[in-house]
């Protein structure tokens, strides 16, 4: 039994003040409220539940800052992707469980408790064929048991390089599958992802631009019950390239031929009209949005406040990870539809906190695309805790939601303290313990791959 105080509490029915936390076999086994703190008791400030990081490229993150020079012609997500796609031609399975686990690391130490994995590097370098065919996919997953992060597995059906079915360019070669292969790696993730307590597989058809219409309905029928997660709209040449194909805009598209539901992720659909925003909302679909990324590629700025409105659904996620943080994702969505409506305080209610809005939509969202309960404070529940310092400037004399508010609005650094995941203390003071090491040998990959 570990037994912790902290002095604020976030439960699904508010905050709790002055409570011990109980924790036992991985999960929350009872709380007290009201009570003083007793001796062997681990003291804390404020806990509240880990988030879900829905939307997650690891690889990515070793390439972070890599494409920030201006080239020739305007830049643009399409310019970027060529210099991603450089980095992912060189990368081994050795190199990507290095990134992945620097990745994870970061995520905890921000507060995340889960990761959902949309992974799509799956052969080696040249197209070549892996004896065997959950190489890549085991890496990640001896990454996520490394760091202790949670894992909700997504590999990608990437077949086509656009609409109607094109024949893959050479580039995307590490990525390409056909239904029967596809179907044999789906086998090989739930073997590797076995040993992971609470891990989660689920399906993930890349985009419109990268599947057939049959592809897409054999892909989701896999895994019947299953997460399914999708690119949608991200870029206004898709939008254009997807109407000259089919008709139809992206979301229209999919929420007329898809039976889009509760277990569907839609990723990015930042441009959408308000057929589409009614549609997104009426389905039960989460919207996966990923603020700093969309920001960093230029994407554009989804309509939060009229989706949220309509009664729809988000969860937030750090999709190419050049900056892996909770509150930056959170707050940069605020801020987004703030520049947009010229307004403050946009996605908050009338009277209530607009950090905790934010926090509590992006948890039950995120959960729901990743096919796993929320991580809420309650009596049975899993032990997946953060604790937020009191010894931040930017915490100092807060109570109840001006806590959320004050981390996401106003900490100039990350004020996660400790972390526990399945009960078991990952970050503490604001460290993850395999920090060192996990970023020795990242440090070693990165000198390969940059050579």
């Amino acid at each position: 039994m570990t037994t912790l105080h902290t002095e604020h509490l976030l439960t699904p029915t508010g905050w709790s003040q002055s409570a011990r936390l109980h924790l036992r076999d991985g999960h929350i086994a009872a709380i007290e409220r009201d009570v003083a703190p007793q001796s062997g008791d681990e003291r804390h400030t404020v806990i509240v539940p880990a988030m879900a990081n829905l939307h997650s490229h690891a690889f990515q993150r070793g390439m972070a800052g890599l494409a920030e020079t201006r080239g020739a012609s305007e830049d643009n997500f399409w310019s970027w992707r060529d210099i991603m796609y450089r980095f992912a031609s060189r990368m081994s399975p050795e190199h990507l469980q290095a990134i992945a686990a620097q990745a994870y690391v970061e995520m905890l130490e921000a507060g995340y408790g889960r990761v959902g994995e949309f992974h799509y590097v799956h052969h080696d370098i040249g197209g070549r064929r892996f004896a065997d065919p959950g190489e890549m996919v085991g890496r990640l997953a001896a990454a996520a048991a490394e760091t202790g992060l949670s894992l909700t597995l997504l590999p990608v059906f990437y077949a086509h390089s656009s609409f109607g079915g094109k024949p893959p360019h050479e580039a995307q070669s590490r990525f390409i599958h056909d239904i029967d292969s596809y179907a044999r790696l789906l086998e090989r993730c739930h073997d590797v992802t076995r040993p992971l307590p609470g891990s989660v597989v689920g399906v993930a058809p890349h985009s419109l631009r990268a599947v057939t219409p049959v592809e897409l309905t054999q892909v989701v029928q896999l895994l019947p019950e299953a997460p399914v997660h999708i690119h949608i709209a991200e870029q206004m040449n898709e939008v254009r390239d997807c109407v000259a194909w089919s008709g139809l805009r992206p979301v229209r598209w999919l929420l007329d031929h898809a039976d889009v539901d509760s277990r569907w992720c839609l990723v990015h659909a930042t441009h959408v009209d308000d057929g589409e925003i009614d549609g997104m909302a009426r389905s039960g679909a989460t919207v996966g949005l990923c603020p700093v990324t969309e920001a960093n590629l230029g994407d554009g700025i989804f309509p939060a406040a009229q989706f949220i409105a309509a009664g729809g659904r988000f969860g937030v996620g750090t999709d190419s990870n050049v900056c892996i943080g909770l509150s930056g994702e959170l707050s940069l969505l605020e801020y987004t539809q703030r520049l947009s409506h010229r307004s403050r305080n946009v996605i908050g209610l009338e009277g209530h906190s607009t950090g905790m809005a934010l926090f509590r939509r992006a948890l039950v969202g995120g959960a729901q695309a990743l096919g796993a309960p929320a991580a809420e404070v309650i009596e049975g529940g899993v032990a997946d805790l953060v604790s937020l310092s009191g010894r931040d400037p930017a915490m100092l004399c807060r109570a109840g939601d001006a806590l959320i508010d004050s981390w996401l609005f106003a900490a100039a650094n990350s004020v996660v303290d400790c972390v526990w995941i399945g009960g078991n203390k990952l970050v503490e003071g604001g460290r993850h313990r395999s920090r060192d090491s996990v970023r020795q040998v990242y440090e070693k990959t990165l000198r390969e791959l940059c050579a």
